[in-house]
């Protein structure tokens, strides 16, 4: 796939599938990380994916109308953005993609007062890039031998009241 302009907009539900797709493309590296290919991205099915759309403000980011990476958030009760499936393309990893998708989920919830995301501890290059763009680690979750979940978050410093 050549990479044309990418444009990150609000994804609709007649877009589930090709974000399932995606989503299951993309997170098969995850999988393969831990050596467990029952993760829950890859396990969702589709009916799942489209009711995600009730719960959540999905964003997909295109090249020449194909989607290419996507991500979605979620506002809590506590007044904070959980962030969560952010993926990209392996064919688009490593150009930005990524860090697009996330300052736009957090464009989108400008009144919360902190951002929340959780990955794998092994992912090293998600931590690293979660990091650069201003998470840190406030939490770790022992889920089995094989995963231990680290909880970030983002103090949102410029807070907007709606």
């Amino acid at each position: 796939m050549p990479e044309n302009s990418i444009f990150i907009t609000k994804a609709f539900v007649k877009d589930a599938p090709e974000i399932l797709k995606l989503q299951k493309l993309a997170y098969l590296s995850e999988a393969a990380l831990y050596n467990d290919y029952s993760i829950p991205p890859l396990t969702q099915t589709l009916t799942e994916t489209r009711e995600d759309f009730e719960n959540y403000i999905i964003l997909k980011a295109t090249s020449d109308g194909v989607i290419v990476g996507s991500v979605r958030g979620q506002l809590t009760e506590d007044n904070s953005c959980y962030i969560g499936r952010l993926m990209v393309h392996p064919d688009f990893q490593k150009r930005g993609i990524g860090s697009r998708l996330l300052q736009a989920i957090q464009d989108e919830f400008k009144q919360v007062k902190r951002y929340i995301l959780a990955t794998g501890q092994a992912s090293v290059d998600n931590i690293r890039l979660y990091n650069k763009l201003g998470f840190n680690q406030y939490d770790t979750e022992h889920m089995n031998d094989k995963v231990t979940i680290v909880h970030l978050e983002k103090i949102n410093k410029e807070k907007k009241e709606i």
